[in-house]
């Protein structure tokens, strides 16, 4: 619980979604975080980490690409000018987007990535069974219990959201602070060593 709380990519495009659309996009994003840490699962279980362990070539292609979107991200934020709109002209995600979105930003994170090719592994017991078997039991009750963290953070932070629209410079405050973190996050990310 400790690692999913504490803040990072995952939670600040949460937080990000939910600003802008609300409650309902904030919970759809945490959901999507959670299909990219089943995405994370299924290839841990089939053995990919240890391929990506090996490969420096790999892990820097990942690493790139997740800094790459990070920034993005951050520089679509810095860049907005939602705040000086009215909230029913503010621009809408589809839900189908923002689900790809959480998904896409968790799966392409290395860090996520490292975390469950080398941490979880250490809770498996060799006398308990099949090791794929325990490594996907471990990664979908993370992914799980990921969701059910994040969802209500989302749904809680998504009440403030049209006091906050209300408000546009907070709004813009609050992207401008997102995409800050974002960039930052990406190019930490970009420059962190294997």
């Amino acid at each position: 619980m400790v690692i999913i709380l504490t803040p990072g990519q995952d939670m600040m495009i949460v937080m990000s979604r939910l600003i802008a659309q609300g409650k309902k996009a904030g919970i759809i994003t945490a959901f999507g975080v959670a299909i990219g840490l089943m995405g994370h699962t299924i290839l841990a279980t089939l053995g990919l980490g240890t391929l990506l362990l090996a490969s420096e070539w790999l892990f820097n292609t990942i690493k790139y690409i997740g800094a790459a979107y990070l920034i993005y991200l951050g520089y679509q934020l810095l860049t907005s000018n939602e705040h000086k709109l009215a909230m029913k002209d503010m621009p809408k995600v589809s839900y189908k987007k923002m689900l790809m979105q959480g998904a896409i930003t968790n799966i392409s994170n290395p860090k996520i990535t490292i975390f469950y090719f080398s941490y979880l592994p250490q809770f498996i017991v060799p006398s308990a069974g099949s090791e794929s078997l325990q490594l996907f039991i471990l990664g979908t009750t993370f992914a799980v219990i990921t969701f059910f963290l994040k969802a209500p953070i989302g749904f809680l932070a998504g009440l403030l959201s049209s006091w906050i629209k209300a408000r546009p410079m907070v709004l813009n405050y609050i992207h401008k602070t997102s995409g800050v973190i974002l960039v930052s996050l990406g190019l930490k990310l970009a420059l962190s060593e294997r």
